[in-house]
């Protein structure tokens, strides 16, 4: 299973106070000489944390694979195209939010979506849609042309019944494989949840930031990221 570090809230840390430090690109080699598998960063329409000087940064010094999130804004679909990151994860965005509140509306936006899909994958760019673990969703995202699916794992960080959202993510994620879909999941996993997705089959990655980031103010971000990969490998 492969892990990809959502390095946002480095520049969330920026943000707060307008200085230039700290910058989330100085966190890519660190990130990837703990073991992480890729790095991923979200950049919004209010470009509230991560920016375009960011995005081309950190793609030029990513010697993993860089996954943008993004939505389908066409000007932000546009520069993502030119940047070619090996992935884009297509998410919704609210104004307001503090993060991403839920998966794609497939039904209302599925003709939008359709045409971001397209423009993305002529780009060169492999394409995965934040979803609800629901197995009708699964199947429309197909339909849309997604090559893979990230499977919102909100619900099952929140409960208290982590049994019930483990079979559900069970149930949507034996449906994307069979359906051909790379299977990815996130979304609150952190140290004290993450190992009950490993009962989860057919995820081959989790991407994770706020719980990394959060834990590398006191231990390091070389260290919160191998204390992740260590609790995905069962350590």
């Amino acid at each position: 299973m492969r892990l990809g570090v959502n390095i946002d809230h480095i520049a969330t840390l920026r943000s707060q106070r307008g200085t230039p430090y700290p910058d989330p690109v100085d966190a890519v080699p660190i990130v990837e000489l703990a073991g992480a598998d890729g790095i991923t960063c979200h950049i919004r329409i209010d470009r509230r944390h991560i920016t375009e000087r960011d995005v081309r940064l950190i793609r030029e010094i990513t010697k993993t694979s860089l996954n943008v999130e993004l939505c389908s804004d066409p000007d932000i679909v546009r520069f993502v195209c030119g940047v070619k990151p090996r992935y884009a994860c297509l998410v919704p965005e609210r104004e307001g939010e503090q993060t991403t509140e839920g998966g794609l509306d497939i039904v209302t936006h599925g003709e939008e979506i359709k045409r971001t899909i397209g423009v993305l994958k002529d780009a060169g760019i492999v394409v995965s849609l934040f979803v609800e673990p629901d197995e009708s969703t699964i199947g429309l995202a197909r339909e849309l042309g997604a090559d893979s699916v990230e499977l919102n794992t909100r619900a099952y960080s929140e409960t208290s019944n982590k049994e019930g959202e483990i079979e559900r993510l069970k149930k949507a994620s034996i449906a994307a494989h069979g359906m051909g879909l790379e299977v990815h999941a996130g979304h609150g996993l952190e140290y004290h949840n993450v190992k009950g997705i490993l009962s989860v089959p057919h995820i081959v990655e989790l991407n994770i930031g706020h719980s990394i980031i959060s834990r590398a103010v006191f231990t390091g971000l070389e260290e919160a990221v191998k204390t992740m990969l260590r609790l995905m490998k069962g350590g």
